[in-house]
């Protein structure tokens, strides 16, 4: 089975299907790792889009939670607490009823685990091989995916305990990089952001997972950020989440 692992959309249509025409038709099944709405211009485009892949699995984010009411975004900054409060005006009712109903991760796809934060805690960032490490010892599964952070890369913990940090390098354009999986080891595996990317590459960030070959591919594209950026302005949402798609940051 070839999956396709999307997360962090945050409403970004233009980036969104600059990933699904890159993938075309080489998957078999779709995971989403959560926050499909927040920040961006177009949350019931992106929903739609999302539930029309019919995805296996699909864990709820913070911002999901947010979007649909389920928590008040007081813990959000202002900027993006501002970006909530214009989601949910968005929403369509079956689109909020969709959010609402999302599953809290971390959940189990053949032979991996989803979440969006870490497997301690959907919400909780996992920037350090501490709080790697510390995830991974509850882990079910050798290969977790996680979302959350924005960066694109992760963590492995070897047979002896160590941990260390996966950076994937990764050329212009549209381009991709393997991640071989070693017997023994425990691998957390996040793609990245496809419509808000923060690791300094404004490119859209997915991934792949073949388990036959027992191997994920890190993937970039580029998408017209100029075209999202526009649609956020005429929404009327914050300068800085409009300006940041450009830095990648």
């Amino acid at each position: 089975m070839r999956y396709l692992i999307l997360s962090d959309i945050h409403s970004n249509l233009t980036a969104l299907e600059a990933v699904l025409a890159q993938a075309g038709d080489g998957y078999d099944r779709v995971v989403c790792l959560g926050d499909i709405v927040g920040y961006g211009p177009d949350p019931n485009q992106v929903v739609d889009r999302v539930r029309a892949l019919d995805p296996v699995a699909v864990v709820r984010g913070n911002h999901d939670k947010a979007g649909c009411g389920i928590d008040d975004a007081e813990d959000f900054n202002p900027v993006a607490r501002d970006a909530t409060v214009w989601t949910r005006e968005q929403l369509r009712s079956e689109n909020l009823t969709y959010l609402r109903q999302l599953d809290r991760g971390p959940l189990r796809v053949g032979d991996f685990q989803v979440v969006h934060g870490s497997l301690r805690d959907e919400d909780e960032y996992v920037f350090m091989p501490l709080e790697a490490q510390q995830s991974l010892e509850q882990a079910e599964a050798a290969l977790v995916f996680c979302g959350h952070t924005h960066f694109q890369g992760g963590f492995v913990l070897g047979q002896d305990g160590g941990i260390e940090v996966l950076e994937p390098s990764l050329g212009s354009g549209a381009a991709s990089s393997d991640l071989p999986l070693e017997a023994g080891a425990k691998y957390l595996v996040n793609p990245g952001s496809i419509g808000q990317p923060r690791d300094g590459d404004a490119r859209a960030a997915f991934g792949f997972y073949d388990d036959r070959k027992r191997v994920v591919e890190y993937w970039r594209v580029p998408y017209d950020i100029k075209a999202t950026q526009e649609r956020m302005q005429q929404a009327g949402l914050p300068e800085p989440l409009i300006l940041r798609l450009a830095l990648g940051r």
